[in-house]
């Protein structure tokens, strides 16, 4: 990477992508880099941008099979299962398993995440009801002290504080 001009990686004219627009940007990957790393630990320059063009390499690779797979059965939409057929058909199967069961855990959390928020969402409902009056309007009480008052007309309008 040493001597990047940021040319793009087009040579036949057509659209230029830069190549600095195609690798991870190297904060995050120096970043993740320093989470394995003890603390004191230093990363050069270079080492980090090596990893960059690594890591990006690596994800078009892997990207780029599961999106074949999804040409082949004509859908455009690449899914994290994509994802992880294509890491075991490269033969990465070392790293597909774990990301499976990843996944797995992921959308545990998500549905367990997903019911939580909408029992939350019934309870604010259940809460606003309750707060009606009898006849289905909103108690006085709670509209005062947002400045906003009932006016003879039966709408809301704003009051001056």
């Amino acid at each position: 990477m040493a001597g990047n001009t940021g040319n793009s990686t087009s040579e036949d004219g057509g659209s230029a992508i830069k190549e600095q627009d195609m690798l991870l940007p190297i904060a995050n990957v120096g970043r993740i880099m320093k989470q394995i790393l003890p603390p004191n630990a230093k990363i050069s320059k270079e080492a980090k941008e090596t990893m960059q063009e690594c890591v990006s390499e690596f994800i078009s690779f892997v990207t780029s099979e599961a999106s074949e797979k999804c040409r082949k059965e004509r859908r455009k939409t690449v899914t994290s299962d994509d994802i992880c057929w294509a890491m075991a058909t490269l033969g990465f199967d070392d790293y597909a398993g774990p990301l499976k069961q990843y996944l797995e855990r992921y959308r545990e959390s998500e549905e367990g995440d997903r019911a939580k928020q909408e029992r939350s969402q019934d309870e604010d409902k259940s809460s606003y009801r309750d707060q009606r009056g009898a006849d289905g309007d909103e108690a006085e009480a709670s509209a005062r002290p947002y400045g906003i008052e009932r006016s003879n007309s039966a709408s809301y309008s704003s009051r001056p504080f």
